[in-house]
């Protein structure tokens, strides 16, 4: 029986922390094993970045501790993932001589091609989070996906550079090193979703996942199997929320309650007269409008998909990813939602499921887990690569807490 290891994701999102606890075979293929899940509220997050340390710190042990009950694994390190609007990307190209005489491309070429991309300046406070290369160029060879083995004087490649902000991501940090876990890795949100949802046809074709949640929308493009562009929306459900509670003079947590249980994005589909009474949800006396309602979230939605088509037409996708839209977080859930993509994006639309996965699925079989089953994913690679050969496609920075693990156990037997 080959050994297998245990993989803890944690996603600390705008509303909501999500611990997720996994078993990976040694062998690559075997599918992962879900031992057990976490969940809290995220009180001292607001649209994906840290506002309050303490209550962030201490709400990831809670939701930490519901995982290790559930799984009766101790949890000590994970993959976290990473929020916020500052993230952002941008493409960079790198080139290279290849080194051997006989011009023989190496590994080791790839990876310093990959380095020479990533020598930009990012400006003041920016850090780079991910190097993922696109295609490589061997000489006048294009669009190749593995040059190791070939042979050329040239090696070039287009990368795209995962960025975001220093204080943002050091708070992060911070916050789940005093909830005592150590962090394996960072992976932007929006590309764990896609991790977990996405097939490897859907990546060929072309696919745009959103990932809708509480205080942000997560904006990811795959084509030809490769992210084409990222990105975070700085608009979420929780305005929906906001919206209604504005609009219908109502507290927040009755109109968090109405959203939930009567929410829709298609005010047409409802009848004028069907009304919601307010006391039974927790409100005072009277009644409002379920079509009224809707006409409030279709509105907020609506935005949401603008703001992703503005962001399709910038990178030259609009209406041109076969295999369309896939929503995911808990915005996703929203009745009708899947019918209002299509017509705003002019996309095929439906809703993903995290895929490939075994154990207790049946408490992760929802959109909401998207992003911390897309950790596991992740994590789960950057495992098979290093038992191989350097990674080309997961994220340089993730390899910095190892290392300095590695360094301060070497410092302390020197004198």
């Amino acid at each position: 029986m080959p050994r297998q290891r245990i993989i803890i994701g944690i996603d600390v999102g705008s509303s909501n922390i999500r611990v997720a606890v996994a078993e990976q075979g040694k062998e690559q293929g075997m599918p992962f094993q879900i031992l057990g899940v976490g969940q809290t509220r995220a009180l001292g997050m607001r649209k994906g970045v840290v506002v309050d340390l303490e209550e962030t710190a201490k709400n990831i042990k809670e939701a930490v501790a519901a995982a290790e009950r559930t799984s009766g694994i101790k949890i000590e390190s994970a993959t976290v993932s990473l929020g916020g609007d500052h993230l952002g990307c941008r493409s960079s190209r790198g080139v290279i001589a290849v080194s051997r005489a006989d011009g023989e491309i190496s590994a080791e070429d790839m990876d310093r091609a990959v380095r020479a991309a990533s020598a930009i300046s990012l400006g003041a406070n920016r850090e780079m989070i991910q190097i993922v290369p696109k295609q490589f160029c061997v000489d006048s060879q294009q669009s190749v996906k593995d040059p190791v083995g070939m042979k050329g004087v040239r090696l070039e490649v287009d990368v795209l550079i995962l960025e975001g902000a220093t204080p943002f991501i050091k708070n992060l940090v911070k916050a789940v090193g005093e909830a005592e876990i150590d962090i394996e890795g960072l992976v932007p949100s929006s590309l764990a979703a896609a991790k977990a949802v996405l097939d490897r046809r859907q990546k060929e074709l072309g696919s745009l996942v959103l990932d809708m949640g509480s205080g942000t929308t997560g904006f990811c493009v795959f084509e030809e199997g490769e992210i084409v562009d990222s990105c975070i929306l700085p608009v979420g459900s929780g305005h929906i929320t906001n919206d209604l509670a504005i609009g219908l003079r109502i507290p927040i947590d009755v109109a968090e309650k109405i959203k939930l249980e009567y929410g829709s994005v298609l005010p047409d589909e409802i009848n004028k007269k069907e009304m919601i009474n307010l006391e039974k949800l927790g409100g005072d006396d009277g009644e409002v409008s379920r079509q009224k309602v809707a006409e409030i979230i279709e509105a907020r939605v609506a935005e949401i998909f603008d703001l992703a088509h503005k962001r399709l037409k910038q990178i030259d996708r609009a209406g041109l990813l076969p295999s369309g839209v896939v929503l995911v977080g808990g915005g996703a859930k929203l009745p009708g939602l899947v019918d209002l993509a299509k017509q705003k994006l002019r996309l095929p639309s439906q809703i993903g499921f995290p895929i490939d996965f075994e154990g207790v699925i049946e408490q992760v079989d929802d959109p909401c887990f998207a992003t911390v089953l897309g950790l596991i994913i992740c994590a789960g690679e950057q495992n098979e690569e290093l038992r191989s050969r350097v990674s080309n496609t997961f994220i340089f920075s993730s390899l910095a807490p190892a290392v300095n693990k590695f360094k301060n156990w070497f410092k302390s037997f020197l004198p």
